[in-house]
């Protein structure tokens, strides 16, 4: 995620990366423009999910965003609601802020339609690229939709949170990172190949079991 050039973005492709983000949050040091976007969009090779990342936007400026490119999917990463999120036909995830407490079941259950929920730290204030980890644990119930894990992920624990949540995916963004906004290809690299091998080994216990 957080993606703000073409090079960064044939980085984390050429490194394997599934999906790329694209942070429409003005108050973020990764935003970019509707043409930075579209420069971006068109460097990404089929195959490779291009994701809208939006903090509470008016749903004119999401509409005109995902018309202009070929958005494959939407994030929402603030206060929006489950029926705000479903009016734009296209599939969608929903990021919730974890912090002790927090009822992540009831919370699904207010986003059914959502293809996954991501969880992030919480902060106040920051929707969210804190940089820093929650407490695992507190994901571990069993969550009505499939989990996309965020929060302070970096190859040096991303082995360890796919082995204790086994996700559908994990999101990256300031710790593949030479400063903000600025992507670190060998940062990359090294982030999706933990991803893999914790994945793979993974598949192995299951197979075992």
């Amino acid at each position: 995620c957080g993606i703000t050039s073409i090079a960064d973005a044939g980085a984390a492709v050429d490194a394997g990366a599934d999906a790329i983000g694209l942070v429409f949050y003005p108050g973020s040091p990764r935003a970019v423009t509707l043409a930075q976007a579209a420069q971006i969009a068109r460097a990404v090779p089929p195959f490779v999910t291009l994701v809208a990342l939006f903090v509470d936007e008016p749903a004119e400026n999401i509409r005109r965003i995902v018309e202009t490119l070929p958005i494959n999917l939407i994030q929402f990463h603030g206060e929006e609601a489950g029926e705000f999120c479903g009016q734009f036909q296209r599939p969608w995830i929903k990021a919730l802020r974890v912090q002790p407490g927090i009822d992540l079941v009831a919370h699904c259950a207010q986003y059914g339609a959502a293809r996954a929920i991501l969880l992030d730290s919480w902060q106040q204030g920051v929707p969210g690229g804190t940089g820093r980890t929650f407490d695992w644990d507190l994901a571990r119930a069993r969550l009505p939709l499939p989990l996309v894990l965020a929060g302070g992920l970096v190859a040096g624990n991303v082995g360890a949170a796919i082995s204790l949540l086994r996700p559908a995916a994990v999101d990256v963004s300031g710790g593949v990172e030479a400063s903000p906004g600025r992507k670190d290809a060998g940062k990359i690299k090294r982030f999706i190949a933990a991803v893999r091998a914790a994945d793979a080994l993974g598949n192995e216990t299951d197979y075992d079991d």
